[in-house]
């Protein structure tokens, strides 16, 4: 019977430490999440910035003269591939992008044989189904992002997510006006 005592002090002691240790396992968990969720958006940007150049110089045998539209895409893929900054700021520059990628969908309603070339129908197509596949990365990023921060914002884990120094994370949003996937409709 005299270990009965110790015991109790001994449970009392030893949950708060299981329960820190199982909060923190639980934050680097959900950390972990949002980078893999990361590399998985990181990758079909990827694979939007090597169908970006074969639609525009497919675009370009029809339509020479838009050379500005081209110029600017151009220049904001290099930019975007050169992004490594946080979600806010890879998505300012994922924004400008994509505006400009419908703006030159915009280009394309003025050339009825170039809405109907394999080749481009074939590079609208894998844009469209990249965009797809960017829209459900982000999504999942952004699930995970909502997770960790809840377990961080909400007590007692914010404590020990203070404690350990786990900082916020940003989601990965887009403006509403870019929401919308170009529109692979070309008159089919």
């Amino acid at each position: 019977m005299t270990w009965v005592p110790f015991a109790i002090v001994a449970g009392v002691l030893l949950l708060p430490v299981l329960y820190v240790i199982l909060t923190y396992n639980t934050l680097v968990a959900l950390r972990n999440h949002i980078r893999d969720a990361w590399a998985n958006i990181d990758t079909e940007l990827k694979r939007r910035y090597e169908l970006v150049p074969n639609l525009v110089a497919t675009v370009k045998g029809y339509a020479a003269h838009e050379k500005d539209v081209f110029e600017r895409i151009t220049q904001l893929r290099a930019q975007c591939m050169a992004s490594h900054g946080s979600p806010v700021q890879q998505a300012a520059d994922e924004n400008q992008l994509v505006a400009a990628l419908q703006k030159l969908m915009l280009v394309v309603e003025n050339y009825p044989q170039l809405k109907a070339d394999r080749n481009f129908l074939e590079l609208q197509k894998e844009l469209v189904n990249t965009e797809d596949r960017i829209q459900a990365a982000r999504r999942f990023f952004n699930g995970n992002v909502r997770d960790y921060r809840n377990k961080c914002e909400t007590f007692p884990s914010n404590v020990i997510a203070g404690a350990f120094g786990f900082q916020p994370q940003d989601y990965f949003n887009v403006d509403p006006a870019v929401r919308e996937v170009p529109s692979a409709d070309f008159g089919r």
